[in-house]
C-alpha cells in the first residue's frame, strides 16, 4: 500500500473538521454570534438534524458483499465487552455520574460513519459493502448503547433507572429514532422517491459540519487544564491503547486487509461526533465532552497515519 496515500486519506478524513472547529470557535471569537445561539444551534441539531444522519448511515448500507462471520461477531461482541468492563472500572476513577457516562462514551464510541467508511473505501475502493455492514453493526450498537448509559448516568440517585422510563426515552431519542427508522427501511428494502431522498442525503451530510462548528463556538480552552488528568487518560485510551489492543487481537484472531483495517477504524478512530450532543442534551459533562471530540479529532491524524503505517510495513493489510 502506498504510504503516501495513506496519508493523504487520514488528511482528508481530519482536517475538514478542524476546519469546522476553527469556523465556530473564531465567529464566537469576532462576535459574529455567540455561546448562547450555538447552544441553542447545539440542541437544534441534535433534536432535528442528527436523526437524518443515524437514518442514512443505515438506510444507504448495501447487503452485496457481507464480511466474514469473524469480524462482525469480533466487532459486535468486543465492543459490548469494552462497554462491559467500562461500566465496571470508570465508577471506580471518576466520582461524578455526569463525567462517568461521557467517559464511557468516549473510549468506545468511534467516528466510524465519518472517517472510518472514507478512509475504508479510500484505501480499498472495493470494499463499499463490507464497511457499509460492519457500520450498520457499529452504529446501531453505539446509539442504543449510549442512550442507556448516558441516561443511567443522568440520574442523581446512582444511576437507579426503572425499565420501563428508560425504554420510553430510547423511544424518544432522536439518534435512536433515525437509527430504527433506517433499520426498518433496510430490512424491508424500501426506498425514499427521489425528492425526498435528495434532502435527506442533504441534511445527513450537514449533521456531522454544524455539530463541529457549534463545538467550536462553545470551546474554552482555559477549560482545558482543569481536565487535564481526564483528557489525558481517556485520549490514551481511544487513541492508542484501545486500537493497539483490537488491532492485535484481530490479527491473532486472522483478520487481514480490508477486515482488519476496519477493526482499526472502528476502534481507533477519534471519538463520534454525536457524542458531544448527547452528552450536552442528556445530562452529561457537554464541556468534556466536547473537549474530548476536539482533541481526538486533532490527535487522531498522527495516530491514524502511525497505525496504517506499521500495519502497511507488516504486510496485514495486504489481505
Amino acid at each position: 500500500m502506498n504510504i503516501a496515500e495513506s496519508f493523504s486519506a487520514a488528511m482528508e478524513a481530519v482536517l475538514p473538521f478542524l476546519v469546522y472547529l476553527a469556523l465556530g470557535y473564531f465567529a464566537v471569537r469576532v462576535r459574529i454570534t455567540d455561546r448562547d445561539f450555538m447552544n441553542r444551534l447545539n440542541r437544534f441539531v441534535f433534536t432535528l438534524i442528527f436523526p437524518f444522519m443515524t437514518f442514512w448511515n443505515v438506510y444507504s448500507t448495501t447487503p452485496e458483499s457481507m464480511p466474514s462471520l469473524t469480524l462482525l461477531l469480533y466487532v459486535g461482541l468486543g465492543t459490548l465487552a469494552l462497554e462491559g468492563l467500562l461500566l465496571l472500572t470508570v465508577p471506580r476513577v471518576i466520582p461524578e455520574n455526569r463525567r462517568r457516562g461521557v467517559v464511557i462514551q468516549a473510549i468506545f464510541r468511534s467516528n466510524f460513519a465519518l472517517y472510518g467508511v472514507p478512509m475504508t473505501t479510500a484505501l480499498f475502493p472495493e470494499s463499499g459493502a463490507v464497511a457499509g455492514i460492519v457500520l450498520l453493526e457499529v452504529v446501531s450498537i453505539y446509539n442504543i448503547t449510549s442512550v442507556i448509559i448516558l441516561e443511567y448516568y443522568n440520574k442523581e440517585n446512582g444511576g437507579r433507572v426503572s425499565v420501563g422510563p428508560l425504554f420510553v426515552k430510547l423511544l424518544k431519542n432522536p439518534l435512536l429514532q433515525g437509527c430504527m427508522v433506517g433499520l426498518v427501511f433496510f430490512a424491508l428494502g424500501l426506498k425514499l422517491p427521489k425528492a425526498i431522498e435528495t434532502p435527506v442525503r442533504a441534511l445527513a451530510s450537514a449533521a456531522s459540519p454544524v455539530a463541529m462548528i457549534t463545538l467550536g463556538g462553545t470551546l474554552s480552552f482555559a477549560a482545558l487544564k482543569k481536565n487535564r488528568r481526564i483528557l489525558t487518560g481517556v485520549l490514551g485510551i481511544r487513541l492508542l491503547l484501545l486500537p493497539l489492543a483490537a488491532v492485535l487481537a484481530g490479527a491473532a484472531l486472522g483478520l487481514r486487509g480490508v477486515e482488519l483495517f476496519l477493526v482499526l477504524m472502528a476502534s481507533g478512530t477519534p471519538i463520534a461526533t454525536a457524542s458531544y450532543p448527547m452528552a450536552a442534551n442528556m445530562g452529561g459533562d457537554g464541556e468534556l465532552a466536547g473537549q474530548l471530540v476536539f482533541l481526538s479529532t486533532v490527535l487522531s491524524l498522527a495516530t491514524i497515519f502511525a497505525f496504517i503505517f506499521i500495519l502497511s510495513q507488516a504486510g496485514l493489510l495486504a489481505g
